[in-house]
């Protein structure tokens, strides 16, 4: 039976089991727990992946760059990763919580292991003495598990057993024979030799833990032991100490433990056979050599006591037991390791709850923001084209004399420069002869083109720099809202239709076709095109007719191209146009080109609409989605994974006397919990899976509300307060108080604005300011600085209120005039009495500095 046959000491080892039981099943409970909640986790984010088709994919993106620190995940095809569960995160989680706890037994030798074991299970299961010596010890791991009848085999490790007939299997046995411990030397089967001893015993605390007594030193090293268990199970790990001191072996073996896995350690140092058991107490003053050698060692410091027991929510460390009555403290150190353990694994899955569980609160923002301001975009994009279209039209239809003098202007202004350029320039493809030698007509009249062309390429230029800078309306405060505007939604559509160009960043600008016939419309004025056809007069074209009709029956001989002669075709060119033909003929071209580019923009502008318009309702789908089924739901995880981080660093909150009641619950006392003292806890029993979701929602929103927020309020209104009672101390009254506040650098409310400020004794009785903020009395025509209590009453209320709105009574004014008469019945005495309450730092002059 348990607890028999095992060496006794005063109060036997009773206690010790049912505390080693309770710690590890405490763990056990704890991980399926956690278990669960990855399992749902897991579940949800599948769920997530595949909703309504994968709408998600191609769905509204919170944003670009890596979503690991922002979102939570991978980016993939096109933002569905923005809300996945990562895979290293994933794996991580998921082989933590498979780990079971597992006792590993280490030590000087094999006795003082077996001593521990037996000590551990009540039982003299192992013999404490062995027939070989240390040096030529070759006992091989021990394994000790729970089953209901007991039973020793061979096993290979997490494999099957071995056929093998043993010592143990011929009869009955209380103490497992030494010869089925041994690896026997003459064995040739290799799985043979690194067979582990499985031994199935009914025992309680083998429920909870697996027990592994580790192998000879001579057969395996400690750290390839634990090289091996790492990644499997989790260790508690315990080292057998049978020798006054450790030998240098031991120091060696222990430091090479610490550098390769730095684990905490529970140190026991056995008792010896036929002493006493209870060892005598050491004072504080006298450390043992063992104690000293660990300390070197830096398993133990002076921080802790010296036996080694850590506070009890503190990380878990190495200690040293040398008393046997002491060894309860297993128990202790056994809970800290798993707590470590089940606090990492819940704290790095609520990380994850709560990454993504913003992303899903943003998202939504987000959503609602595109469902609202899409429309307006639209719209706005429409009317302010429109306004931008009639005024180019009205530019082109009311302004033909302005565009006939710019051109007059224009000419007169370039005459000399264009003369100058065409008496220099050179012609193209056109050779001239350099003794002055006339040329033939044909070479004549493409110099006499290329002069025209080089005037009509200057003079379109310029007509149409100083019509652009004669159109207001192009400038950057009218149009440059408009073009970004209208590149938010082309971009927005695109996303939604091609998420995978969103992240490509392509710059092909053809898929931005409203834009374009937008640019289309603004460079109308650009592409207007002065001709001489369109720029001279009917009579000026016939004059130049008759004489090339002349020249040809006269014979006269074609002219020496000469600088003079560039002159004289350029100076004939430009008296041949017309400034009226020319701004006729550029209006006529300016209307032509904002038509046609005005009707392909509005038609473009109704695809996009369209485009948006199936864009917006899967968008008000998913929108509904997250805030009815994602976000509540992964609150509910984030809930549960939080709520158990707090139950294993602080444990279940004791309720002391009630408080309180109302319709949601019961608040109680509680003395301290979490490090607050005293503090309030309401039971709190939701109905419905509704009232679950808002509380869980409720509770992540709390956390991510700033801590300082409350006192951070308390001195805006402190400050506010302050600058009143200077004003006052100066025989000033500010009359608004809470306008003109703003906030330094270090959240000092300050007043900038004293437009309304006047000396007590030159106040008019002038009705100034806004009426929600202004006292009854000033309506009287008969006030003192006592207004600006009422104004920092309204400052008051809407920091407490935490937001803008106006109080129930004054949202009910249908006009101004109601508003103000509401303002002048003023305010019950109790108001006045909780403001003057609020107000007490002002009589006290407790005020910031």
């Amino acid at each position: 039976m348990e607890g028999e046959g095992a060496p006794s000491w005063r109060g036997g080892p009773g206690g010790l089991i049912r505390e080693l039981c309770r710690s590890f099943g405490h763990y056990n409970r704890h991980l399926a727990r956690l278990q669960h909640n990855l399992r749902e986790t897991k579940k949800f984010f599948r769920d997530v992946k595949y909703s309504q088709g994968n709408l998600f994919a191609s769905g509204v993106a919170i944003g670009e760059g890596s979503p690991s620190g922002a979102g939570g995940g991978e980016t993939r095809d096109g933002g569905q990763n923005f809300i996945s569960f990562p895979r290293h995160e994933e794996e991580h989680l998921q082989q933590t919580v498979s780990w079971h706890p597992c006792l590993l037994i280490l030590g000087q030798n094999c006795n003082a292991k077996c001593q521990l074991l037996n000590i551990l299970l009540g039982e003299k299961l192992l013999p404490t003495t062995k027939i070989s010596s240390e040096e030529n010890c070759k006992r091989r791991r021990i394994r000790f598990t729970h089953g209901t009848q007991t039973r020793v085999s061979l096993a290979l490790p997490e494999q099957y057993e071995l056929v093998h007939m043993m010592a143990a299997h011929r009869g009955h046995w209380d103490t497992i024979p030494e010869e089925d411990l041994e690896i026997h030397g003459d064995s040739e089967d290799p799985a043979h030799r690194i067979a582990e001893l499985e031994v199935v015993l009914p025992y309680s605390l083998l429920k909870e833990v697996d027990v592994v007594v580790a192998p000879c030193r001579g057969f395996q090293s400690a750290e390839a032991t634990l090289g091996e268990y790492m990644n499997q199970v989790l260790l508690v790990v315990i080292f057998a100490i049978s020798e006054a001191e450790l030998s240098s072996s031991d120091e060696n073996e222990l430091r090479e433990i610490k550098e390769k896995f730095s684990l905490p350690i529970f140190f026991f140092k056995v008792p010896e056979s036929g002493v006493e058991l209870i060892s005598p107490k050491k004072t504080d003053n006298q450390k043992s050599s063992l104690y000293c050698q660990l300390m070197d060692l830096e398993y133990l410091s002076t921080n802790h006591c010296s036996c080694g027991a850590p506070s009890p929510d503190a990380d878990a460390q190495s200690m040293l037991v040398e008393q046997l009555e002491k060894l309860r403290l297993l128990s202790t150190f056994s809970r800290q390791v798993l707590q470590k353990h089940l606090v990492e694994a819940a704290t790095s899955l609520n990380e994850v709850h709560c990454r993504c569980l913003n992303i899903f609160i943003n998202q939504a923002f987000d959503m609602q923001r595109d469902l609202q301001i899409t429309p307006k975009r639209l719209e706005y994009t429409r009317r302010k084209e429109n306004e931008l279209y009639e005024s180019l039209m009205n530019i082109a239809n009311r302004k033909q004399e302005e565009m006939k003098d710019m051109i007059i202007e224009t000419l007169s202004s370039m005459k000399e420069e264009l003369l100058e350029d065409a008496a220099n320039m050179e012609f193209k493809d056109i050779i001239i002869p350099e003794n002055g030698e006339p040329v033939s007509s044909k070479d004549i009249k493409c110099c006499i083109k290329q002069i025209q062309e080089l005037i009509i390429s200057r003079l379109n230029q310029a007509v149409a720099n100083k019509l652009i800078s004669s159109v207001d309306y192009l400038r950057e405060s009218f149009v440059g809202t408009l073009e970004r505007c209208l590149k938010s939604l082309e971009e927005s559509w695109e996303v939604s239709v091609h998420p995978a160009r969103s992240l490509e960043k392509s710059k092909d600008v053809s898929v931005h076709i409203t834009s374009n016939y937008l640019k289309q419309i603004l460079n109308a004025a650009y592409h207007v095109e002065v001709t001489f056809h369109s720029g001279s007069t009917v009579t000026r074209m016939l004059w130049e007719q008759i004489k090339q009709i002349i020249q040809r029956i006269t014979w006269v001989s074609p002219p020496a191209i000469t600088s003079d002669w560039k002159r004289k075709v350029a100076q004939d060119a430009i008296e041949s146009l017309s400034a009226s033909k020319l701004a006729k003929s550029i209006c006529s071209q300016f209307r032509t080109r904002l038509n046609s580019s005005h009707e392909a923009f509005a038609a473009s502008l109704r695809q996009l609409e369209d485009g948006h318009s199936g864009r917006l309702e899967k968008t008000e789908d998913l929108w509904l989605k997250v805030r009815k089924d994602h976000a509540p739901r992964l609150a509910r995880l984030s809930l549960e994974s939080r709520s158990l981080q707090d139950v294993l660093l602080h444990g279940k909150p004791k309720l002391g006397r009630e408080l309180g009641r109302g319709q949601y619950g019961v608040v109680y006392l509680c003395d301290s919990w979490g490090g607050h003292f005293p503090c309030a806890l309401k039971s709190v029993v939701p109905p419905d899976e509704k009232h679950w979701n808002d509380l869980a929602l409720e509770f992540h929103y709390m956390r991510y509300v700033s801590q300082v927020l409350f006192s951070f309020h308390m001195d805006v209104l402190k400050f506010s307060a302050a600058n009143n009672h200077y004003l006052h101390r100066q025989n000033l009254v500010s009359v608004c108080v809470w306008i003109p506040l703003q906030l330094d650098k270090k959240n000092r409310a300050k007043i900038t604005d004293l437009g309304f400020c006047k000396p007590e004794a030159m106040m008019s009785g002038s009705i100034v300011g806004t009426p929600i903020h202004m006292a009854p009395e000033l309506f009287t025509g008969k006030y003192d600085n006592s207004v600006d209590v009422y104004a920092f009453g309204i400052l008051f209320w809407y920091i407490c209120s935490g937001h803008v709105k106006l109080p129930e009574a004054f949202e009910r004014c249908a006009s101004k005039d109601h508003l103000w008469n509401n303002v002048r019945r003023g305010m019950n005495g109790l108001c006045w009495t909780l403001l003057g309450d609020a107000l007490c730092l002002c009589k006290t002059n407790t005020f910031p500095k």
